[in-house]
């Protein structure tokens, strides 16, 4: 019995932290700058994060209307937004200081690229700030 209450103990503040959602402003928008769409790259590949209707802030830093930027590169958006975005060696990147542009480093061939907003726990606001997928191409 203690070992059941600990387990519902331990889940409570999962449960409060996946709910935990900072809303977006009406009309907020983030997007990529650079590359543009269809863009024939080579490496580092220097990214532009645009955003509008919003600040940026860094992680851990709570403030109303404001996040940081997430790249998703050659994944989807998760399934289920209420929960903090992970990290993801190559495919989830966090710009948790507040960063608004970076550049790395990508194998040869075509990616897709797409920014996710964060509030201060790294959970995609409500609802999600998220980009369009912009594909390029990587030459060398």
């Amino acid at each position: 019995m203690f070992r059941a209450l600990s387990v519902a103990l331990l889940l409570v503040p999962a449960l409060s932290f996946a709910q935990a959602r900072s809303a977006a402003p009406a009309g907020a928008e983030v997007y990529i700058l650079s590359p543009a769409e269809g863009a024939k790259v080579s490496n580092p590949v220097t990214i532009k994060f645009g955003l509008k209707g919003m600040g940026v802030s860094p992680a851990g830093v709570k403030f109303d209307g404001a996040g940081h930027h997430h790249l998703l590169i050659d994944t989807d958006a998760p399934a289920n937004p209420a929960l903090p975005l992970p990290t993801v060696e190559n495919k989830v990147v966090h710009f948790g200081k507040g960063q608004t542009e970076a550049s790395i480093t990508l194998p040869p061939g075509k990616h897709t690229l797409q920014l996710v907003l964060g509030d201060y726990l790294h959970i995609p606001h409500n609802p999600p700030v998220m980009s369009k997928k912009v594909t390029i191409e990587v030459t060398k």
